[in-house]
């Protein structure tokens, strides 16, 4: 006797095994979507971070906030130019280091993260399209402990490092042109 055979969503390769696989194709359907819904946001998805970070609640620094987010402080203060001309955030005096300057989110900062928050739910629901409703929550938590226990014990000191660490050549500090 023959048995049918599996359908596609049945059989499984040693590829889609593969938690890098799937963590890479869970990634690109994330960032493709949520690319169109903080394209408004100066500095995309760093200036988003920040203003979650900003309305969140934590009283953080600027170099607090660089430090946090693995953004160079540099940088950072040119996404938060940004970010402040737009009106989304200030800087405010740090009472206790008046040298130090606190990042707090606005009214309309805060407006803008409700609304920004509401549709990259929606592209998360697409993304995890695939599971039930209480899964979604499920899953939603139980990445989110293994990330924040990740961070924890090896927190990222700057977001280039990791594509440098990822890169086959040594960083140079070059931009490197890719060959097509």
């Amino acid at each position: 006797m023959t048995q049918a055979p599996e359908s596609p969503a049945q059989t499984h390769s040693d590829l889609q095994s593969d938690l890098g696989w799937a963590l890479g194709v869970l990634l690109r359907g994330y960032a493709k979507g949520a690319q169109s819904v903080i394209a408004g946001v100066p500095g995309g998805p760093r200036g988003y971070q920040v203003l979650t970070s900003a309305v969140d609640g934590a009283t953080y620094t600027q170099l607090a906030l660089a430090n946090k987010l693995g953004i160079d402080r540099t940088v950072m203060t040119y996404l938060l130019d940004d970010l402040e001309k737009a009106g989304v955030i200030e800087r405010q005096p740090d009472p206790a280091d008046r040298r130090a300057r606190r990042i707090v989110a606005t009214d309309a900062g805060r407006a803008t993260l409700c609304d920004l928050q509401r549709k990259l739910r929606h592209v998360e629901d697409l993304v995890l399209g695939a599971l039930p409703e209480e899964d979604r929550a499920r899953f939603r938590a139980m990445l989110r402990c293994v990330a924040v226990s990740l961070d924890e014990h090896d927190p990222l000191d700057n977001v280039c490092s990791v594509v440098d660490a990822l890169s086959d050549e040594p960083p140079t500090g070059k931009v490197r042109r890719r060959r097509a």
